[in-house]
């Protein structure tokens, strides 16, 4: 992940606002990526400058260390180091024409685990589906196995100690222009941009961290 320290900035999609079109419209990306992001990253630097201790470290260890700060600093970093971590990695996850499925030893696990993609698929959605309010499904590895979870609000696995795989926000903001109020159209047309050729590799990653 580009600019992983303080300062920090908005780094551009990797793809273009459009690119994702019909599935996820250009406004939606527009808006989400610079608006709801760059707010995040505003407020995260804002913190930042006050605390100088925090800022030699890395986007990631912010989010792991925010619950051993006292709460109210604590709870003000985990959701906007979250918000950026989570945006950027969802933003990361996407991609047109996407892969029709997984390959090499994420499909093999999926399989394993799941029975088939399908009911991955269908174990995925009702977890996204399942997020009351706001928040992101995850699919993270464990150390020993894949498991699919859901976080509320900005909250992240890594303060849990996963390795994310692949992430799906759920935030009203990310479809509500195209969707309105029907996230089961959002997910499926989700399901359509997911890059499985990052998931893998993110997969691969997670497995030599253990």
């Amino acid at each position: 992940m580009e600019n992983n320290r303080y300062p920090f900035v908005n780094t551009p999609l990797p793809y273009a606002y459009d690119a994702l079109e019909p599935f996820i419209d250009e406004k939606t990306m527009r808006l989400h990526h610079d608006k709801h992001l760059q707010a995040y990253i505003d407020n995260l630097n804002a913190l930042l400058r006050r605390h100088p201790r925090l800022q030699k470290l890395t986007l990631e260890q912010l989010i792991q260390c925010a619950g051993k700060l006292p709460r109210n600093l604590g709870t003000y970093l985990r959701n906007n180091a979250g918000g950026v971590y989570n945006h950027r990695f969802f933003f990361e996850g996407l991609c047109n024409p996407a892969p029709r499925e997984p390959s090499g030893p994420l499909m093999e696990q999926i399989i394993r685990q799941f029975g088939s993609l399908e009911k991955f698929r269908s174990a995925f959605s009702a977890a996204a589906l399942s997020v009351f309010g706001s928040g992101y499904a995850w699919l993270v590895w464990d150390g020993c196995k894949l498991r699919i979870l859901t976080t509320p609000n900005q909250n992240s696995p890594l303060a849990q100690g996963l390795c994310p795989i692949l992430t799906l926000d759920v935030w009203e903001h990310a479809y509500y222009l195209k969707h309105y109020n029907v996230r089961a159209g959002y997910v499926e047309d989700w399901m359509q941009v997911i890059n499985w050729q990052a998931a893998g590799q993110n997969f691969m990653r997670c497995q030599k961290c253990v």
